[in-house]
């Protein structure tokens, strides 16, 4: 092999391994952080605010009985709670107020999307004249822990700036291995990771349920959007703005992923193709902005959202490692090769801590042994995205309950 050609590869090579030792890195600050013991959560010490709780519903009629049920509950004299039945075929907005909630119909089929139902819903509270202090969301499928509301909308009035709830998602009994390994990846990205941030006192990324937002803040703010990850863009412009969101892993709300082989997969596709999207589009102007400004609350949104979803990060880490195989045996030195076991090694030691303290009752030992199956399983839904991207938001077929 030519030196010219030596160097071109060894440059390639080089590049490659310092952008997937970014993600890599924060991946292992983030749980080696969460694994410290946690502090007391200091109680907010401001009076609790009249909040109004969005709740979006499209097609919910199946199941919104319950979580409506379970946010009423937690309201009291003064505050609401409004869903909006956005562009729904069956009875949604008829159940809605049997169970007791305020609801407002959105019919308008040229734009779908979740966004547009939160930005009807606000300019359905911003008609009544009696603002509330904050505003909080909640999807219709999901369950608000107990004391999970106050929690959130105190220590979001008390700082001014969003505060994200813990959002989990289960695999349901019946579900499948797959859904098993699906959940300890959403508790990586949903718990591990924010609550390392969190120690730091960094900001988290928006996860579309389970937030509350000044009125001041929610108000300014552009919810008229198709975007197919709409949590996740919200949070990049609110921490453009200066209001990074903020992790409360007191509070809780629970969802579950569904069962049916479609609904997964429509909502994995809709995840992962919103994030790569923002990661392609959005994280090297961000990570630039946050540098020259300098900004650490957006710095570190930045550096969060460079990690990829958990199943890509260890397939490419596997791809590049083959390649730094083949460059060591073709005469490039070993440098390529104690790259890759360093990195890959790094990734495997945090993936099982993670697993080991907050993981183990989501997936055994043996499920996760099959986790590089589970990922190269999702090679077609990467695959799509270099071909024909998601780019609009579709509704997850979800089950009956």
């Amino acid at each position: 092999m030519s030196a010219a050609i030596i160097m071109i590869v060894s440059i390639l090579l080089g590049v490659a391994w310092l952008v997937l030792a970014i993600p890599v890195l924060v991946l292992a600050v983030q749980v080696f952080s969460a694994m410290r013991p946690r502090a007391v959560q200091t109680a907010v010490d401001c009076d609790r605010p009249r909040m109004s709780v969005l709740m979006p519903a499209h097609n919910e009629s199946e199941g919104v009985r319950y979580p409506i049920a379970l946010v009423l509950a937690q309201l009291r004299p003064g505050d609401r709670l409004l869903v909006i039945a956005d562009n729904c075929t069956d009875d949604t907005a008829q159940i809605a107020r049997e169970e007791g909630a305020e609801v407002v119909v959105r019919h308008d089929p040229a734009h779908r999307g979740k966004g547009y139902a939160l930005d009807f819903g606000m300019r359905h509270l911003e008609m009544d004249g009696v603002a509330p202090h904050v505003v909080v969301i909640v999807d219709a499928d999901c369950e608000v822990g107990l004391g999970a509301l106050e929690k959130i909308s105190k220590r979001s009035m008390a700082t001014g700036r969003p505060v994200q709830a813990l959002y989990l998602m289960h695999n349901r009994p019946q579900g499948s291995r797959r859904g098993s390994i699906a959940e300890f990846a959403w508790l990586v990205k949903n718990l591990v990771r924010p609550l390392g941030f969190h120690h730091l006192g960094l900001p988290c990324q928006l996860m579309g349920t389970g937030m509350a937002f000044p009125w001041p803040l929610i108000r300014t703010a552009s919810l008229a959007s198709g975007h197919i990850v709409e949590d996740m863009q919200m949070g990049i412009d609110l921490a453009r703005v200066g209001a990074p969101p903020l992790f409360c892993p007191d509070a809780m709300v629970l969802s579950y992923f569904p069962s049916n082989t479609e609904g997964a997969r429509s909502q994995r596709t809709r995840w992962e193709h919103g994030h790569l999207g923002v990661i392609v589009g959005q994280v090297p102007s961000l990570l630039l902005e946050g540098l020259l400004k300098p900004r650490i609350g957006l710095l570190a949104l930045a550096l969060d959202l460079s990690v990829p979803p958990i199943a890509l990060l260890a397939m490419l880490l596997a791809a590049l490692s083959a390649l730094s195989l083949v460059a060591t045996i073709a005469g490039l030195g070993a440098w390529p090769l104690v790259t890759a076991a360093s990195l890959c090694a790094l990734f495997g030691i945090a993936v099982l801590a993670a697993w080991h303290r907050f993981g183990r009752q989501a997936v055994s030992a043996a499920e996760l042994a099959q986790a590089l199956g589970y990922a190269c399983g999702k090679l077609p839904l990467y695959l799509r995205f270099l071909v024909s991207r998601q780019v609009e938001w579709v509704r997850s077929k979800r089950d009956a309950n």
